[in-house]
């Protein structure tokens, strides 16, 4: 059982011939806090002969110090690395370990059993093949235990074993681990999981860890490291799905060699093969398999390798090769599983960066159906998902992508979300199924264009969009600016945010989803008002940088002219003239932009108007200056 080999005496080449080819297991210990997540590790470790006589010297003087075993061994000192951690005996970050034994090697995850640290947990668990649930024998089933439960199962681990720990401080009472059993089995019934194996431990005492207990005789299943050793590895079972190689680089050294690379993610492939190049679609067939060490006459699901192809074909990184005759989905509408990992909440409109494989595209959630209650497996009407819920979302790309669902395939169906401006991953998604309108509806092409628009009307389309706090004098600024163009002879149009609330926005509330989904909806608007070669004006508040960004990449470069009316708060709560910071400093108009609810000023806008020093009509005139400058009124 141990990782110490006869061979490394006598041959070692032999030796680490074997070591290379082993398989490989990765698996995660999750459950609530305190259940014994660190100290398992240890154990495995140790058990593992994975320890130089200096890390026991050094663990034995951790224990006296920080050690919660009294004279004992504290083998959880050995994964619990920060000094937070050791203080306070708990996990907080993921920590992964590698040990070995005769038959395989495995790569642990150690992930924090609080609640505000799920996100770790999903971390850990993204790339886990099995996953221990360790369960307190003293505490029994835990709201945490089912939340890493239906995590676990929601992530696709199908290898799950429950290890009730701390088995010696209920003096290994079979009716203790049985009425256990008995609880989980209920639950897991409830969410789908269909094979559980159960096994009692004593993770600190070492009992059915590595050798069958003598405290507990009526247990005859395996051990965990004997469940470890033999328990299937998901690549095993991927090399019998479709062949899929996500491109993570073409490989052009010279004029000679054109190659793609990357880690095949399902199935096998072969020179001869006919392929699919995703989502373009285009085919060809393999001619070789390149490796560092030689061509292969085969890859399989695992092995990172370079394709090449029997004819010229324009692929790129984040492209998609598939088996021609399966190849994977594309779509750019999608629904999805989402567990949201940030503290600021999730509004649906807001755009952020999709990261699918290599492939890295701008999404926005359309419509969150229903959050779902980890702990009694309700769904929920939801407007945001806030941190550590879990909602399934209808999700819209701005190009198609290659995928598959992520129960037939983890690598192609698992996506991270990042916020566009902090670029922090804020969310890890799911792929269900691409939505049938991604599929049915299509651009139609129209003969007379945004060009022919523009130059019947004799000028440069774009949209000047207004933003400043409210009372800064945005409504009046555009309203000069438009009569300026006018009396030109331009073609304009203004969106004013009051206006628009009397129509299109008139189902739109305050919060701060709702302020997104009107940004959205003004936005599209003011596309289409380009596309048909005017010049428009938009006076809303705008609050949020991500919108305006948003607004902004709907259209073509230069065609969005973002124009700052600055004017500090206590200048404009003092104008006031409809009453609103009134009626807000009352607490009778909520989520009012100033009082309680943010305004994030443009960071570098094209134009500036300072409302202190000018007036409005010297704003105007500066505006319409920098716009004819800019070109936009050439004939």
């Amino acid at each position: 059982m141990a990782h110490v080999s006869d061979l490394i005496a006598s041959d070692i080449e032999q030796y680490l011939h074997v070591h290379q080819h082993k398989g490989l297991l990765r698996f995660i210990t999750c459950g609530s806090v305190d259940d014994g997540k660190s100290t398992l590790i240890g154990r495995l470790l140790y058990e593992s002969h994975m320890l130089f006589e200096d890390h026991m010297t050094a663990l034995q003087a951790d224990s006296r110090r920080w050690g919660t075993q009294g004279e004992e061994i504290d083998f959880a000192l050995l994964v619990d690395g920060l000094a937070a951690e050791r203080e306070q005996g708990i996990t907080i970050d993921v920590a992964y370990r590698f040990f070995s034994t005769e038959r395989r090697k495995f790569i642990v995850a150690d992930t924090p059993g609080h609640e505000q640290y799920t996100r770790n947990m999903v971390t850990g668990a993204s790339t886990a093949d099995a996953a221990i649930l360790m369960v307190d024998a003293r505490k029994g089933i835990l709201t945490q235990t089912r939340r890493h439960s239906y995590l676990v199962s929601l992530l696709g681990i199908r290898a799950i074993v429950v290890a009730v720990n701390k088995m010696d401080l209920v003096d290994y009472s079979e009716q203790v681990y049985r009425r256990i059993r008995d609880d989980y089995e209920a639950f897991a019934r409830q969410i789908g999981v269909e094979a559980v194996t159960f096994i009692p431990v004593s993770a600190f005492k070492g009992d059915n860890i590595v050798s069958p207990s003598p405290h507990m005789d009526w247990y005859r299943g395996p051990t965990l490291m004997g469940y470890l050793e033999t328990v299937e590895i998901d690549e095993d079972r991927m090399q019998a799905a479709p062949f899929r190689l996500p491109v993570q680089w073409v490989n052009r050294p010279n004029l000679d060699f054109r190659g793609y690379a990357g880690t095949l993610a399902g199935g096998v492939v072969r020179p001869g093969d006919r392929i699919r190049v995703q989502p373009s679609g285009k085919e060809s067939t393999v001619a070789r398999i390149v490796t560092r060490d030689g061509d292969l006459e085969q890859a399989v699901a695992g092995q990172s390798v370079t394709l090449t192809l029997a004819d010229e074909i324009d692929i790129s990184r984040g492209d998609m090769i598939s088996a021609a005759r399966e190849p994977a989905g594309t779509a750019d509408q999608f629904e999805t599983t989402l567990i949201w990992m940030h503290d600021e909440p999730l509004l649906p409109g807001r755009q952020y960066l999709l990261k699918l494989g290599a492939r890295t595209v701008t999404a926005s959630v359309t419509a969150i159906k229903y959050q779902v209650n980890v702990n009694t497996l309700e769904h929920t009407a939801a407007k945001k998902l806030e941190l550590n819920a879990i909602g399934v979302c209808n999700i819209s790309l701005d190009r198609p992508v290659a995928f598959d669902p992520y129960t037939d395939n983890r690598d192609t169906g698992g996506f991270i979300l990042i916020d566009r401006l902090s670029n922090n991953t804020v969310a890890a998604g799911l792929i269900h199924f691409a939505l049938r309108r991604s599929q049915n509806i299509h651009l139609q092409p129209v003969d007379i264009n945004q060009e022919a628009h523009a130059r019947l009307k004799g000028q440069r389309p774009c949209v000047l969009w207004f933003t400043g706090l409210s009372g800064a004098g945005k409504s009046t600024i555009a309203n000069l600016v438009e009569k300026k163009l006018h009396a030109e002879g331009r073609h304009t149009y203004l969106l004013d945010g009051d206006n628009v609330r009397h129509g299109l926005n008139k189902d739109l509330g305050f919060t701060d989803a709702d302020r997104v989904e009107n940004i959205r909806r003004v936005g599209e608007v003011a596309r289409l008002m380009v596309d048909a070669g005017l010049i428009v004006l938009t006076a809303f508040i705008s609050p949020f940088r991500s919108e305006r960004q948003m607004a902004r990449e709907l259209l073509n470069e230069g065609e969005f002219l973002e124009i700052f009316v600055d004017t500090p708060l206590e200048a404009a709560e003092a104008r006031d003239p409809k009453g609103l910071y009134r009626k807000a400093r009352r607490g009778e108009l909520k989520n009012f932009t100033g009082i309680d609810s943010p305004y994030e000023a443009p960071e570098a806008p094209e134009v500036h108007v300072d409302t202190t020093r000018m007036t409005p009509e010297d704003a105007a005139e500066l505006i319409v200056e920098h716009i004819r400058n800019a070109g936009y009124l050439a004939p």
